[in-house]
């Protein structure tokens, strides 16, 4: 089953002056985290599920898994 772009869920957190934000892409290839400063990416990683991303945020930087929301 193929999923439009516009099924993709993304969700997004903010903590201190930095963006969060969590993409999802085809089953076979993950969510990505993105940590944005000044509008810049500063860092991304790819994770196998949401669930991971957001302990990811929480573990590495602090982000309160409570602080994600659903766009």
């Amino acid at each position: 089953m193929n999923k439009d772009l516009k099924d993709f869920e993304i969700y997004i957190a903010r903590k201190d002056n930095l963006l969060f934000k969590i993409e999802e892409d085809l089953p076979d290839v993950g969510w990505y985290l993105f940590m944005y400063e000044d509008g810049k990416d500063i860092y991304d990683t790819l994770q196998d599920t949401l669930k991971d991303c957001q302990e990811f945020a929480l573990e590495e930087f602090g982000v309160p898994l409570t602080r994600w929301e659903k766009q």
